[in-house]
């Protein structure tokens, strides 16, 4: 029960902290400089993000999503097109690797590989599938960019990428073997269309929630300035889903919770003193 308190008193607090941010529309603490080549000392946390609506527009910073997917209220998914080959997503990631450890736990963030028709693209979107069927993509995602781009190895068969992700823990037959399952067959063709439906042509890419897509251009000039939109866009789609009836609900059912609590700590308590004998 204390668990369910925790969680839905954090969640209530979370919307509301977006939904203030949002309304009161910070200034931008970026400079314009452009820090795409240069290593990031931290990528900035959401809640220091600027979230003013005249700030970034549609159609200028970020593209609305035509014939979006409904989505779950309250929860956001945030999802980085990349590929191995693409020398601008190894630049890229050590900003990514900084932000999403500071995302809340309503947003979830995923990677999906492109092949864009290529068949070097397509071996390594295929490999990063099947470690993530495995379960091990996301601890041998940096070890693979360092991999290609700072000590110049590029794998190229899929018996090599097996010898890699063995470093991780897994067989390497066994990848091979499940690198033609269908469950990485089906889970390539969801992820590709998915990226096509976005309107993805281009790496690197973020879509939010599916919903929108941010990429760089001349608006959005370096990767401080991505994930600064990308934030505004998560914050949006928070505070969206806070009404005054969500609101009462999450308090309504955090009482709930602690009620519960009160009178399970009242039944252990009666039940650990010792009856008296007559």
């Amino acid at each position: 029960m204390k668990t369910r308190l925790l969680a839905t008193v954090f969640t209530a607090i979370t919307l509301l902290m977006f939904a203030g941010l949002l309304q009161a529309g910070q200034s931008d603490s970026h400079d314009g400089h452009d820090h795409a080549a240069e290593t990031p000392a931290a990528a900035s946390p959401i809640a220091g993000s600027p979230l003013s609506n005249s700030k970034y527009q549609p159609g200028v910073h970020y593209t609305p999503i035509e014939n979006a997917k409904a989505t779950v209220p309250g929860t956001v998914e945030v999802v980085e097109a990349f590929s191995y080959m693409c020398t601008h997503c190894a630049t890229f990631e050590p900003y990514i690797d900084g932000w999403k450890k500071r995302l809340p736990e309503n947003v979830k963030f995923v990677r999906f590989p492109v092949v864009f028709g290529r068949g070097t693209w397509e071996l390594y979107a295929r490999g990063y599938v099947t470690a993530d069927v495995m379960g091990i993509a996301e601890k041998a995602h940096s070890p693979l960019m360092d991999k290609i781009w700072k000590e110049r190895q590029v794998l190229k068969t899929m018996e090599e990428l097996a010898a890699f992700y063995a470093e991780f823990g897994v067989d390497p037959e066994e990848f091979i073997a499940t690198s033609k399952s269908f469950a990485v067959d089906a889970k390539m063709r969801r992820d590709q269309r998915f990226l096509m439906e976005a309107g993805v042509n281009s790496t690197p890419n973020m879509v939010v929630n599916g919903k929108y897509l941010v990429a760089g251009n001349a608006a959005v000039a370096n990767y401080d300035q991505l994930l600064a939109v990308v934030d505004h866009l998560i914050a949006q789609e928070l505070a969206a889903a806070i009404t005054p009836e969500s609101v009462t609900e999450a308090i309504d059912d955090a009482a709930e919770s602690q009620e519960d609590a009160s009178a399970e700590a009242v039944e252990d308590a009666a039940e650990a003193t010792p009856s008296e004998e007559s």
